[in-house]
């Protein structure tokens, strides 16, 4: 439940922007093109495909490996044993696909080496092993129809697992490098700087990498020599223009490339786009960090490079943030039924008849939806409905709409609004739509917020970015929420926010 009663916003004046005719989505500062979002036709397939397969087949290369090990180990033990392959396979080793993923190890990298990545499958394939060891102690010394688990039997399994592994992963890279070479994909360079045309340099004369740059996207490009034949294709406005023109499948920021605003915003535009989004930082330290498979790491020919994540709305864990959305506001809106009726009451005694109230938000990709919230004040008409900010103070507000609105309980008819899948439990906080253009207008990365559905609560609320504070560090968290979301950070949300009701001082 959000917790987050309106109030003036700090630096928060006059200003005014066009409105996209016939769209509901709102304009971008001046020199800022706002990017709707692309439908699943217009994206980048071509590097979703090629990361899928060499996904699935690392895990295909693991599963010959444990099925190829287990045989070759019970074989050794028990030559009368039969060949199949599935028989000396622990039930549990199948853990070690799963420690895999978890780890980082089917993520396709820039740069493939089985030597990088060989202890941490080591380590994940004895984690995988002791636990089968364990197992195995409380089923008395067996494995399901395998016969004893000696030691000599596991270190057999292990050793003859890891080395088929590692062929297995050097054949497969061989080839993928072959690949590359013969198809590269195409790919756009943020920053025409010294660094930018390094790094487009060292990809033009590394086709292993399978990336051929076909420009830079710099708005402010520097007066450099010219050191490439390269073309400066413009600022963010041509990235979408560029991507569809030459199906780019990968945008690589370096430093250098204009201010920090506008380079965050182009590559939040590329996701959205479907590209896959690297970045190249000025520190050449940056290398000394862990750049092992769990991390993202990676090195781009001895230039350090960091995979920045899919959006948050295209990874894995989303469907599960509906379902959790569907289920809480079903469920509460059955449990909470009675408060849902008294709540009415009150309003209808203090306020007259329509107990409810509905008012236009700006939620997903700018559309506009109907908000419900219990009436605590009947405003003298539309216009003040629409623009008023603050109504906390007003004197017309009586007794009941005073108790409702400190307590968030106003605000429980829009569980009705996440079970319609305009809102989601946890989300940027939906504004209107007069004060979303203004804030854009004021804010660069105000619009931003809007790359996911708008919430009840969030992370910017429980950190008491609510009440009169500034609306530039509320898009900031709002933005830090969607670029790290997991539904682990929702329920932390959700607990917190229960907790601020319960003890609203913070206490």
């Amino acid at each position: 439940m959000t917790i987050d009663h309106e109030s003036v916003p700090r630096s928060s004046g006059p200003l005014s922007g066009p409105r996209r005719p016939g769209t509901g989505l709102l304009d971008r500062p001046a020199g800022a093109a706002h990017l709707r979002t692309v439908p699943p036709q217009h994206r980048s397939r071509g590097t979703v495909r090629s990361r899928l397969a060499l996904s699935l087949a690392l895990v295909q290369a693991d599963v010959i490996a444990l099925c190829s090990a287990g045989g070759i180990a019970n074989r050794a033990f028990d030559p009368a044993a039969p060949l199949d392959p599935l028989l000396g396979v622990p039930a549990v080793l199948p853990l070690l696909l799963l420690l895999n993923l978890a780890g980082g190890l089917y993520r396709p990298r820039l740069t493939l080496s089985v030597l990088d990545e060989l202890p941490a499958l080591s380590a994940r394939a004895v984690v995988a092993t002791a636990f089968a060891v364990t197992l195995s102690g409380g089923l008395g010394g067996h494995w399901p129809d395998c016969g004893p688990a000696s030691p000599a039997r596991l270190t057999v399994l292990l050793g003859a697992q890891l080395l088929i592994v590692a062929v297995g992963r050097a054949v497969l890279y061989h080839l993928v490098r072959r690949i590359r070479r013969s198809r590269p994909s195409p790919v756009l360079v943020l920053g025409a700087g010294r660094l930018g045309r390094r790094v487009a340099a060292a990809l033009r004369a590394h086709g292993e990498y399978g990336m051929r740059p076909v420009g830079f996207l710099d708005a402010d490009p520097p007066l450099l020599p010219g050191d490439t034949d390269l073309p400066v294709l413009g600022g963010r406005e041509a990235l979408e223009r560029e991507v569809r023109r030459h199906g780019v499948q990968h945008v690589i920021a370096t430093a250098g490339a204009a201010d920090e605003a506008e380079t965050a915003a182009t590559l939040r535009d590329a996701a959205r786009l479907g590209c896959q989004v690297w970045l190249v930082p000025a520190l050449r330290e940056y290398g000394s960090l862990p750049a092992a498979p769990i991390t993202g790491g990676d090195h781009l020919w001895g230039f350090p490079c960091l995979r920045l994540g899919s959006p948050a709305m295209r990874r894995p864990g989303w469907a599960a943030k509906r379902a959790l959305d569907v289920t809480a506001a079903a469920v509460g809106l059955l449990l909470l039924a009675p408060v849902l009726v008294l709540c009415a009451l009150a309003v209808r005694f203090d306020t007259g008849p329509g107990v409810l109230f509905r008012q236009q938000r700006t939620g997903l990709d700018g559309r506009v939806f109907t908000v419900l919230k219990f009436r605590t004040l009947r405003p003298s008409n539309e216009h003040e409905s629409a623009t008023r900010w603050n109504i906390s103070q007003d004197h017309r507000m009586g007794a009941v709409g005073r108790l409702l609105r400190k307590s968030s309980l106003d605000e429980l008819p829009q569980l009705w609004n996440v079970l319609r899948g305009d809102m989601s439990l946890v989300g940027p906080r939906p504004e209107r739509p007069y004060f979303v253009m203004r804030f854009g207008q004021a804010y660069p990365e105000y619009a931003d917020r809007h790359r996911v559905p708008v919430g009840l609560t969030g992370l910017a609320q429980v950190n008491g970015l609510r009440g009169d504070t500034s609306i530039e560090d509320r898009a900031r968290f709002d933005n830090r929420y969607i670029e790290s979301w997991s539904l682990w950070q929702d329920v932390k949300i959700l607990c917190r926010t229960a907790a601020l009701m319960l003890h609203p001082d913070g206490s």
